[in-house]
């Protein structure tokens, strides 16, 4: 593919890497049974280890330019498929036929990380995705309760999917070359899910309510948020009933402990 200047407003950084390239679509796991869609495919760096590989890809492409040299490149093989379009505007069902087999793939603009997996994990979900991330949020998404990278996205993530750092990857691996390292992960998603979509809500509302005042103690949380206003006097038995002390602080529950306090609210 004609070599392509990199767009800054779109975060491009492209992977240069071939033995990397090699190393992420075999950490895929993908067969000629598999329907994979690729964010972000860019100029093939990882298109071109698909090709042939996995019986049907779909390329959601962003940029133009690059969206047009794709089906162009690649318009002829019946089992590929360009999308021009934002993957934050595409669900997965429309570009798959069984959503629940497929497996996603990407190096993604690390400015809209947390969005894109948080679009990939809304139902319905995806087998397997894997992804090339900023370190820092890699740590943040497999981060363990206590720690100082833990927060709403290692719950939001964890409570409905298994998260994993794979291996770590140079900013040296990218043209341009970047300020920041960057780490593959691999996310499962839990299946059967093992919570209902109106119990993921309420989690969702009490997790972005506990985290929004991190620095303040569980008991005040519950009973002074405004998205909670839990009645101080139960709060005493909701915090004995998940195992909690009132003094303690939102990052000292762990996913578990999340799902089980959101379904003692009121």
């Amino acid at each position: 593919m004609e070599r392509h200047r990199p767009k800054r407003a779109l975060g491009q950084n492209f992977l240069v890497d071939p033995n990397l390239q090699r190393k992420i679509v075999d950490a895929l796991g993908a067969g000629a049974d598999d329907e994979v869609v690729e964010i972000g495919p860019g100029q093939g760096a990882l298109t071109r280890h698909l090709v042939g590989r996995v019986g049907r890809l779909v390329l959601v492409e962003l940029d133009d330019t690059l969206a047009d040299r794709l089906a162009s490149e690649l318009g002829d093989r019946p089992e590929v498929s360009v999308v021009h379009a934002d993957i934050l505007d595409v669900d997965l069902a429309d570009l798959v036929a069984d959503p629940g087999s497929a497996r996603i793939v990407g190096n993604i603009p690390y400015n809209i990380t947390t969005p894109i997996l948080f679009h990939l994990l809304s139902r319905p979900r995806p087998l397997e995705i894997v992804l090339m991330v900023q370190q820092e949020v890699a740590e943040r998404i497999t981060a363990e309760a206590g720690t100082g990278s833990y927060g709403a996205l290692a719950v939001g993530v964890q409570t409905v999917a298994e998260a994993e750092r794979l291996f770590r990857v140079g900013r040296g691996a990218f043209h341009p070359v970047p300020r920041v390292d960057s780490v593959v992960i691999r996310v499962r998603p839990r299946m059967p899910p093992p919570l209902s979509e109106s119990e993921e809500a309420r989690l969702r509302d009490v997790v972005r309510a506990a985290f929004q005042w991190r620095r303040k103690q569980l008991g005040k949380i519950l009973r002074d948020h405004p998205d909670l206003h839990v009645p101080p006097e139960t709060i005493e038995t909701i915090a004995t009933a998940v195992g909690f002390a009132r003094t303690d602080r939102p990052e000292r529950l762990s996913p578990d402990d999340f799902v089980r306090l959101a379904a003692h609210l009121p």
